[in-house]
């Protein structure tokens, strides 16, 4: 397949997910495959919370129109026009160990694999195992030539030439020392940021509750800490945040807000909370569910400094562009394209790797 066959591939799957929305999906004249797929990706979309409790519907929806506005011809021509591809290079299987963490995580490496015409042999996690094979079936369809391409497996990965796996800081021990002959990207834990100078508008603050409570904060994206400066007062954020209270409403959300709660009490931790959301002060950047850390800064500079001297903790950092390469408020959900995980440019190393 040629370049721009793959990428004519990937838009016709962009068109085909833009038809569905929490506000109500609707089938469009012109879609391939529609009469087959369409009515069975309503129906997964309402299953997946059936095959993992943090899918809701409403969760499922977001994943599935943020990757169909990514997915345009647009988007595509511009991410790929910054490589050199060539027909020479040698095709490689790559095993892909994805994570389950938000729907359709593993989808950006499953796509960097195939546009760069490679061959996916992709384990899915047991939280995530049916969104992405059914768009992978999607893909077949539109072009056989995919069949070839992807392999999904459930036991040991063998005859590989490189892997890309997502997993915790524990996990990552594991993945290093058994892929260790291997051409590799292993992920480990990262979070999110934000930084706050109390000049924040009541819109913006509103915009980082999306930061912090899209998918239930279970994404490395989620902002997990905030930084604010001395005598800060968080009676602003809670009243911009206010608008998310229904997230106590789903009971695993609801329960690990509970237990953090308890366990934070009986450790006599001082905490600030607003029914729905546990405010506590504390220098890690990683907070459980249901919770956000929170710590004092006393000039900028220095917290620049912490910061860029942390970047293997760090996914996103948000703020009024306070930092370079810094995010807006409300947008660490919509990642781009050319928007790498860690920072690692995969498409680089799957070009290079030999």
């Amino acid at each position: 397949m040629t370049l721009e066959t793959k990428k004519s591939v990937f838009v016709e799957l962009g068109k085909f997910l833009s038809q569905f929305s929490e506000n109500g999906s609707e089938k469009k004249s012109g879609v391939l495959h529609n009469e087959i797929f369409f009515e069975d990706f309503e129906k997964l979309i309402h299953l997946s919370q059936s095959h993992n409790g943090w899918y809701t519907p409403e969760q499922v929806y977001f994943a599935v129109q943020s990757w169909a506005e990514a997915l345009t011809e647009e988007n595509i021509t511009k991410w790929i026009s910054q490589y050199t591809f060539s027909d020479n290079d040698s095709e490689k299987t790559v095993a892909l160990i994805l994570a389950g963490n938000i729907p359709l995580v593993g989808f950006h490496d499953f796509l960097c694999v195939l546009i760069t015409g490679n061959k996916a042999l992709v384990k899915t996690s047991s939280n995530d195992q049916h969104l992405l094979p059914f768009l992978a079936k999607y893909i077949i369809a539109i072009n056989a030539a995919f069949a070839d391409k992807i392999t999904f497996v459930e036991g040991k990965l063998e005859n590989f030439d490189a892997v890309i796996a997502t997993g915790s800081n524990n996990t990552s021990r594991y993945f290093e020392y058994y892929f260790r002959d291997k051409p590799s990207i292993i992920r480990k834990n990262r979070n999110s940021a934000a930084i706050l100078t109390g000049k924040e508008t009541h819109e913006e603050l509103e915009a980082l509750g999306e930061d912090i409570f899209r998918y239930f904060g279970l994404g490395c994206r989620n902002v997990s800490k905030l930084f604010v400066p001395k005598d800060y007062s968080f009676d602003n954020f809670f009243h911009a945040v206010f608008k998310y209270q229904d997230v106590i409403h789903y009971e695993k959300y609801a329960n690990n807000y509970d237990y953090n709660k308890a366990v934070f009490l009986m450790s006599n931790f001082k905490l600030t909370d607003n029914g729905f959301l546990t405010l506590k002060e504390d220098a890690s950047y990683a907070s459980p569910i249901s919770s956000v850390f929170y710590e004092y800064y006393e000039n900028l500079e220095e917290l620049q400094k912490r910061l860029s001297d942390d970047p293997e903790q760090i996914q996103c950092i948000v703020s009024a562009n306070l930092t370079s390469n810094s995010i807006a408020f409300g947008e660490t959900q919509k990642p781009q394209l050319w928007d790498y995980a860690d920072n690692v440019d995969t498409i680089t190393f799957l070009l290079t790797t030999k």
